[in-house]
């Protein structure tokens, strides 16, 4: 399939309608604020959510992808702001991305938020609809973040409700005046984790409250009414367990009901459809799952892909598949180095092939695609210019459009063992799994629209890789099947005999990767 073609049409997952979401779903991560400023600084003129070309959106809405997360709509702090810009350390960073900085390029971070009401900046609440109205008509969903451990210093909360915060004392603040700051006649704490020292720009709000707990129904109910997804920054920082061991002794007792629970049941009453995704670190996944969200970030397969493991993600595909089904799968977000800078060329592309090509999730960030090997903090609204790899973007479009196309992720799911020679274990390089479609008669991807058998093999290391893959399927004998790449149209005949007795022999280059349609 041609570049063309895929920039051209789209297809949508037979589970997919206009109002619920694919059960794989395909998400594009947006910087708002510097994509509407390059868009801006093209036009001469000041372009928000509503007045975005519809050759633009086709940018970022290519075919293959279901939802775009649009990071950072709400109201930025000024008094967050205030703080970036004294702050050495953050100053450090903006320089270290963008050498020729100007102070008008700090806007202040979008995880600290006055309100949650789409920035002037962006349009307001008026543009967000309309950019959602534009979505919906191309079939793809919004999704918009919450930050549930903290507000900004300013927020109206501070003044009108200072009960929903961890509260100290003079001596708090004595002791450790990073770790509190003085807001409308209160001493608040800063937000933190409990590896890290404090974030400077903002308070933290308090988990056990009652209080707060109703006020985040009350707040995630209006964002679902602007959205058809929401994404919990940091979300384990709310179960009982983190939140007791970050501030216990603090707040009032801990409750016998989770946060998480309470909180997406009320959300539910009103906005049933709405799915939530998690950000969670330190193996929370499970639990955050059984709290209630739809997905959570797969933040172990990331480490262990950058760390080049293949025994480690081997055994990370081992979990049970209905986990594996609610994980959000990347390489790259606002929070994570550039792949190209840490994974570049062949080695970028083998892993977006196996990111393209698992159960669960799937998230690309913008300019990823293109090669950009700088990421900006998300404090900035300009980045440096990068020349685009046009190469590489058309790869990942054809990459991205051919497993919707050709719905390589439909049916079961299955991790395949791979064999190994006494004198050549060069096997344990190698990655393999398995689609077969539901309905299977054996045909498998008989044209472009047919779903069937799907193999993907990837050789996650800088050398070579033999092996023979055990495929499992156990009606292959008596026929002669093709197996055709999807992504560079090659081609190869196989006795079916073969395939079941002694599996599909592979010989891949370093970094190389097949994703194969069984004929």
């Amino acid at each position: 399939m041609t570049k063309d073609l895929a920039d051209q049409e789209r297809w949508l997952p037979d589970d997919a309608d206009l109002t619920g979401w694919p059960h794989r779903p395909v998400i594009y991560e947006i910087n708002t604020a510097i994509w509407l400023g390059e868009l801006s600084r093209a036009a001469g003129r000041p372009v928000t959510l509503a007045d975005v070309s519809a050759s633009t959106w086709d940018d970022v809405t290519p075919a293959g992808i279901d939802a775009v997360w649009l990071m950072g709509v709400w109201e930025r702090s000024p008094a967050g702001l205030g703080l970036a810009k004294v702050n050495a350390a953050l100053q450090a960073s903006f320089s270290g991305a963008l050498p020729d900085l100007r102070p008008d390029d700090v806007i202040g971070s979008p995880y600290c938020v006055r309100r949650y009401v789409v920035d002037d900046a962006f349009g307001g609440p008026w543009a967000l609809a309309q950019a959602r109205a534009t979505l919906a008509a191309r079939g793809i969903r919004l999704l918009l973040d919450y930050v549930p451990n903290h507000v900004a210093p300013d927020h109206p909360w501070v003044t009108s409700h200072p009960e929903l915060f961890v509260n100290g004392g003079e001596a708090d603040i004595e002791a450790e005046p990073t770790a509190w700051v003085r807001a409308a006649g209160h001493i608040l704490a800063h937000g933190r984790d409990p590896y890290f020292p404090p974030w400077p720009d903002v308070v933290q709000l308090d988990a056990f409250s009652p209080a707060l707990r109703a006020a985040t129904v009350a707040t995630l109910t209006d964002i679902a009414g602007q959205c058809d997804g929401i994404r919990c920054d940091m979300a384990m920082l709310m179960t009982n367990q983190v939140f007791a061991r970050t501030w216990g002794g603090r707040t009032g007792p801990e409750p016998a009901e989770e946060f998480w629970p309470a909180v997406i049941a009320g959300l539910r009453r009103q906005h049933p459809q709405t799915v939530l995704f998690a950000e969670a670190y330190w193996d929370t996944e499970w639990t955050l799952q059984q709290q209630g969200f739809d997905f959570c970030y797969d933040k172990r397969l990331y480490d262990r892909i950058i760390g080049r493991d293949v025994a480690g993600v081997r055994g990370h595909l081992r979990a049970d598949l209905d986990y594996q089904s609610r994980l959000v799968r990347f390489l790259e977000n606002h929070d994570e180095p550039r792949i190209a800078a840490e994974l570049p060329g062949d080695a970028g592309r083998a892993a977006a092939v196996a990111i393209a090509t698992l159960p669960g999730a799937t998230l690309w960030h913008e300019g990823q695609f293109e090669g950009r090997r700088v990421r900006p903090p998300v404090f900035l609204s300009r980045r440096p210019a990068e020349p685009p790899d046009a190469d590489l973007a058309g790869w990942y479009r054809q990459l991205v459009a051919a497993v919707a196309r050709h719905r390589v992720r439909t049916g079961a799911w299955q991790l395949l063992e791979v064999g190994v020679w006494p004198d050549n274990d060069s096997c344990r390089h190698l990655l393999a799994w398995s689609w077969a479609a539901d309905d299977d008669s054996g045909t498998a991807d008989d044209g472009a629209d047919g779903a069937g058998r799907h193999l993907v093999v990837v050789n996650l290391s800088g050398e070579p890789a033999e092996g023979r893959i055990g495929l499992g399927w156990t009606d292959l004998r008596g026929r002669g099947w093709t197996l055709t790449d999807l992504l560079d149209d090659r081609a190869f005949e196989r006795s079916g005999d073969e395939l079941a007795d002694q599996g599909l022999f592979v010989a891949l280059p370093p970094w190389g990767h097949h994703l194969l349609a069984m004929r």
